[in-house]
């Protein structure tokens, strides 16, 4: 076995064991299997490229080449051209499938379950890591920077699990990482002959150590030695440090994410940010529904709430999934003495409608839904399970109308304890002027429900505020603070400002994210559309609940218990609505404008940013994109072709000439027919040695190439044109050229291994005559550039006028 082949099965052995530590973070470990093979493969191939003394380029491309194919063959087979080329679908389904699985990531916790995304993500990642542990190592010989990519590798497994059995996959990630060291140390040494011992304890004394006595080396033993001690100190280091625990991305572990009481929900926030969602070109349908509700204006639709302020963003907390019951409890803070009335609600999801959480009314009660979804009862949300999405989603909803009275919310009492000091925690980061601005506007209050009328009436009417979709957008402090002092801005610094202030002034509060009621059709349907994407405050009173108010300008409905002297309504109670939705969205526009960023990447703003499939609406994929995808495809192709393609075309060239009957031609033919001799001989291991003379340098080959025969006689004959063209006055004509160079190329042929032959059709060594060329071409025009500039510079200062006068 060659140094390089032990140095491709080390560097694969290390890639493998230092994914080991990523099998804690999923149920099933079948995909480390899946990784392996794919792995070998790519390993297999390097390798092979290796062996045929390819350039280093070359290797590497053919390996991100094979890599590209397997992925797509294991993934997106059904989306492939011919089932293995990867086109426009395949990557469309593959990026669909790491949106998918980077939802996965922050929605499970340890041990996720191993959907379709998840996997991709994995073995995707750990081939990419075993790619590069594989250049530097084996391809550069350079393993100590392979370490790199395996802590990288290492890192993010222990980043995301809970501890547990850390120690011991770091242990064998950092065993693979030895023996990639010592492998690639007796490769290096193998260079040099023999390995010295030094003096033998033998009776062989100095000789007996230069012959090497089966003891290991006094350096390898020091390496050894220093190897055990640097485990050591990183194994001890991290030990007496705190732990990284949490679930998937911030989850608390504890669950699978299924069965009853198990698994917990960290979710990726959806206002990250709204800059690049703003005035969408159209409007497109999101969902529709059907309601009994007496007051559709106030009819939103709500995802989740975010609740948690770090001063960087809001964020929705880590919450336990349960299984979906069949009635929902009782709200949280909702007294017997408050108005209710329950509802009922049939929504149609679209197919180009994506995403993980189930919007429904706030609060709903029932949910009659068919799928994988489970109940987070603080929020009070559904979320999918392993991999369901709102894709097609028919599902009919009871949820309550609460309507308290302003007696009501004013007369609140205290919340709990827990619960205040959960919901009014602020970052000390916190700007003074939030706090210092909400007392300036509620000092007039008595009672908190007057405080949280007085600030949304502030953002709303009376503070001079300005709906303005193309100011910068954020979430943190900063982009509170500014927004206080320019005044501009939409809904996410809206709701995020009204609620901070409103956690200074010991109100508890949360932003909710959804959609707000959208446009009735003709048919007595509601559409949503993407524009309809909205945040909007809740803020808690002891004995109603959590309480939607909309501070938002020009967005939504002002709830009634809000505005002065409006009596409560009294919902009406008309038949149930009929199953199903409209059965086409309408062109008719809606009144918001809005759609976060985050959301288009899940799929909540609709087809332009679902997933998968869209309907027929959909005006499909631009031209340029797939244009864009058919031209890297055939570079991705071609790219590796190249040299072939070089070889095939200056051999026809060189040889297919036959037009031209005079001296000056038939000399040009033999020529050709010798450089074309010499660069086969090159492609088949023999480089070419401008010193000798033809008739030695034909001798050369004929001895180095094993050529006899017909082969042997042939370049013999066009050394001996070469040298009358070069000497002889008469330089006379060859008979066939051509046919000399086939029977001498036979001969290489056959004289060559199994391994020179692949080497000399697919990666030819003549074939770097390109870049010469190419270099040539460069330096040349870089010559006449420099002559041309300098003709010019003593031309002008020829030209320039004289500065004497008379």
């Amino acid at each position: 076995m060659s140094g390089r082949t032990r140095l491709a099965l080390c560097a694969f052995a290390a890639t493998m064991t230092a994914a080991g530590a990523l099998l804690p973070l999923v149920e099933t470990s079948t995909w480390v299997l899946q990784a392996a093979f794919l792995l070998a493969v790519q390993t297999g191939v390097g390798t092979l490229a290796r062996r045929m003394r390819t350039a280093r380029f070359l290797t590497v491309s053919l390996q991100v080449f094979v890599t590209l194919l397997t992925l797509t063959m294991a993934f997106a087979r059904d989306h492939a051209v011919f089932g293995v080329l990867p086109g426009p679908q395949a990557g469309r389904h593959l990026m669909d499938l790491l949106t998918m699985g980077a939802d996965d990531v922050g929605r499970y916790a340890i041990p996720a379950p191993a959907t379709e995304g998840i996997r991709l993500m994995l073995i995707g990642g750990v081939l990419l890591i075993g790619l590069a542990v594989d250049v530097l190592a084996v391809t550069f010989r350079a393993a100590a920077p392979a370490g790199l990519p395996l802590l990288a590798l290492y890192s993010v497994a222990a980043g995301l699990s809970d501890g547990g059995a850390g120690w011991l996959w770091f242990l064998l990630a950092a065993c693979g990482y030895l023996a990639l060291l010592l492998a690639e140390g007796r490769d290096r040494l193998s260079r040099w002959g023999r390995v010295f011992g030094g003096v033998s304890r033998t009776s062989g004394g100095l000789a007996a150590g230069l012959e090497g006595s089966g003891r290991a080396s006094a350096s390898v033993r020091t390496g050894r030695r220093i190897g055990a001690v640097t485990l050591g100190i990183a194994l001890a280091v991290p030990a007496a440090l705190p732990a990284l625990d949490g679930g998937l991305l911030g989850g608390t572990g504890g669950g699978s994410g299924k069965g009853s009481g198990g698994g917990t929900i960290s979710a990726v926030n959806p206002l990250v940010s709204l800059q690049n969602n703003l005035n969408q070109p159209e409007n497109r349908e999101v969902m529709t529904y059907r309601t009994n509700s007496a007051s559709p204006q106030d009819f939103y639709l709500r995802i989740l709430a975010l609740d948690q302020f770090d001063g960087s963003e809001w964020r929705p907390s880590t919450r336990r999934l349960r299984d979906v019951p069949d009635r929902l409890p009782q709200p949280t803070g909702l007294g017997e003495d408050v108005s209710v009335t329950e509802i009922r609600t049939n929504i149609s999801a679209s197919r180009s409608y994506q995403q993980t959480y189930l919007p429904l009314p706030y609060p709903a009660s029932e949910v009659d839904i068919q799928g994988r979804w489970r109940y987070e009862p603080e929020g009070r949300t559904l979320v999918g399970d392993d991999g369901q999405t709102t894709r097609g989603a028919r599902y009919e909803v009871s949820s309550l109308v609460v309507e308290p009275t302003a007696e009501q919310l004013a007369g609140a009492m205290a919340p709990r304890s827990d619960l205040a000091r959960e919901y009014t925690r602020v970052p000390r980061s916190l700007p003074d002027v939030v706090e210092r601005t909400a007392r300036q506007v509620t000092e007039d209050a008595s009672d908190d429900y007057e405080r949280a009328v007085k600030l949304q009436d502030w953002f709303a009417s009376e503070g001079g505020f300005r709906y303005d979709t193309t100011v910068t957008s954020g979430t943190g402090t900063a982009a509170i603070e500014r927004f206080l002092k320019e005044k501009e801005g939409f809904c996410v610094h809206f709701s995020f400002t009204m609620a901070a202030m409103a956690r200074t002034l010991g109100i508890p509060a949360r932003v909710a994210v959804g959609f707000t009621p959208g446009t009735v059709q003709a048919d007595g349907s509601v559409s949503v559309g993407l524009r309809d994407a909205h945040a909007w405050p809740e803020l808690y009173f002891e004995g109603v609940g959590w309480t939607r108010f909309e501070p938002t300008p020009s967005r939504g409905s002002t709830p009634a218990y809000t505005r002065p002297d409006t009596p409560s309504q009294d919902p009406s109670d008309p038949a149930l609505p009929t199953d199903g939705a409209s059965a086409a969205p309408t062109a008719a526009p809606s009144a918001t404008e809005s759609c976060p960023e985050q959301m288009r990447r899940q799929g909540e703003c609709g087809a332009s940013a679902a997933p998968g499939a869209v309907d027929s609406s959909d005006p499909g994929t631009p031209a340029g994109t797939i244009a864009l995808w058919v031209l890297g495809s055939l570079v991705v192709v071609v790219l590796p072709l190249i040299p072939v393609l070089w070889r095939i075309r200056a051999r026809g060239r060189r040889l297919g000439s036959s037009g031209g009957r005079t001296p000056a031609d038939a000399a040009a033919r033999v020529m050709a027919a010798w450089r074309e001799i010499t660069d086969t001989a090159w492609d088949h291991g023999i480089p070419p040695d401008e010193s000798q003379t033809p008739r030695k340098a034909a001798a050369r080959v004929v001895r180095l190439g094993g050529l006899q025969g017909t082969a042997a006689a042939a370049i013999h004959q066009v050394a001996g044109a070469v040298e009358r063209v070069l000497y002889a006055p008469e330089p006379g004509s060859a008979s066939a050229p051509a046919q000399d160079v086939r029977a001498v190329r036979a001969g290489l042929w056959a004289s060559a291994g199994r391994w020179g032959r692949l080497r000399a059709t697919f990666a030819p060594r003549s074939a770097v005559r390109v870049i010469w060329a190419f270099s040539e071409r460069r330096a040349e025009l870089g010559h006449r550039w420099s002559a041309r500039v300098g003709r010019d510079r003593w031309a002008a200062r020829l030209r320039r006028p004289s500065r004497q006068q008379g």
